[in-house]
């Protein structure tokens, strides 16, 4: 008999943990009653950070033993394509797909769909997703879960959302920070024929790009294209940038800055970043740690701080939870946060580096919204960079990284 394949809808605003426990473990919901005394296995970000930590502490290879790389220097496609042929390996009766074709490129999104579509006649399929475009094809039972129970649907279900509430968000100017910087009349960064290799694999390959004030880039690249290498040449990061020609804020590379020089221009998530402020951080407080760029407030606030994070939370909407911890928030709620923290000192360059990923729809139409704003409404100049195109996202020019046997070549796109 053919499996029963399942998708099931949520929201960032509601845990999942609970959900998958029950899938695994129990008691199984109405409807999975016929998971009973079936081997279930999970396919998620979150198995691939409890098989990194396994690696990290105890020096045990699992997901990666028939291979040379550690889990913790794979790209996000390597890491799943890891995983995913683990499980494979321990033949389970059903996989739990929690948001499977995050972090993933086209490419690499493909080959993984093509491998699921293989499983769907033998092996029990359950997704769980938060952005509609991703369902499965040939999924034709849907749930919804609501953080208690589990409704079942029998359609797709709408976006909760009006269509048009973005618009109704962020209204008003950006605040103005207190710290001033530079006024450039020149190119901000500045990359000509930049190639990098690590070993005999080259990865970039005769690089030219040039950032402006106020630009917008949007950087894309198939996972492994370099995109993480070329970002660590701007931030400073990398020993590769010595000895090239790299212009960073009006200095030469190599010409006696220090890596605070260049970081003190800049503004940088990540959805890393966001994971390390684990402890009890108040909205104000985190506003506040981005003038000082560190994780947590380690000094008394001034009043002047204090009134320019109520001016960043009041354009957020969230003027009234200055004192909620930061933990307590929805993930989109979380990377709103982050996206002002990043801005609140007005850097020349701000860097959002998968700012969307593992958002449902509406969030990341939030969040995308923001970008927007301050692409069009600010001097600071943004890279985005995503492996998901975002439709909403309006940059200015594209920088796409092309594989070639010689590494990736740069093509702009305007």
């Amino acid at each position: 008999m053919k499996p029963q394949n399942w998708a099931i809808f949520t929201e960032n605003s509601i845990p999942l943990s609970g959900l998958i426990d029950q899938l695994l473990n129990g008691p199984l919901p109405e409807n999975f009653k016929f998971l009973r005394r079936k081997k279930g296995a999970l396919f998620s970000t979150s198995e691939i950070q409890k098989w990194m930590e396994e690696e990290r502490r105890h020096d045990r290879k699992i997901l990666t033993r028939n291979h040379a790389q550690s889990l913790q220097s794979m790209s996000s496609g390597e890491r799943k394509k890891a995983l995913f042929s683990y499980i494979l390996s321990e033949e389970p009766d059903f996989i739990i797909l929690n948001n499977p074709f995050d972090n993933l490129d086209p490419s690499a999104r493909n080959e993984l769909l093509k491998k699921i579509k293989e499983l769907q006649e033998s092996t029990i399929i359950i997704q769980i997703l938060s952005r509609k475009s991703d369902l499965l094809p040939f999924i034709e039972k849907y749930a919804l879960w609501e953080g208690q129970n589990l409704e079942i649907i029998s359609e797709i279900p709408e976006n909760s959302e009006n269509h048009n509430e973005e618009k109704t968000y962020f209204r008003g100017n950006f605040p103005e920070s207190p710290q001033k910087h530079t006024s450039f009349h020149h190119a901000l960064v500045e990359l000509k024929n930049v190639s990098v290799a690590f070993g005999d694999k080259p990865v970039l390959q005769n690089i030219s790009w040039k950032i402006g004030v106020g630009d917008f880039w949007e950087l894309r690249g198939a996972n492994g294209s370099g995109k993480t290498t070329l970002l660590s040449l701007i931030t400073g990061d990398s020993p590769k940038a010595y000895g090239q020609d790299i212009l960073l804020f009006g200095q030469k590379k190599g010409s006696g800055e220090s890596v605070w020089d260049i970081k003190k221009h800049i503004g940088y998530i990540t959805p890393a970043l966001t994971d390390s402020f684990r402890g009890y951080h108040t909205l104000e407080h985190m506003l506040i740690s981005g003038l000082v760029d560190s994780i947590g407030l380690y000094t008394r606030p001034t009043e002047q701080q204090k009134s320019l994070a109520k001016a960043w939370l009041s354009l957020l909407g969230l003027e009234k939870h200055k004192d909620l911890y930061f933990h307590e928030l929805s993930k989109g709620r979380q990377r709103l946060v982050m996206c002002a923290r990043a801005m609140i000192k007005q850097p020349l360059l701000l860097i959002l580096d998968e700012p969307t990923a593992d958002l449902d729809d509406r969030a990341a139409k939030l969040v995308v919204h923001l970008v927007n704003k301050l692409g069009s409404e600010s001097n600071t100049a943004i890279v985005f960079v995503s492996h998901r195109i975002e439709p909403d996202l309006k940059p200015t020019s594209i920088l796409e990284l092309v594989p070639t046997k010689k590494g990736s070549i740069g093509n702009i796109l305007t």
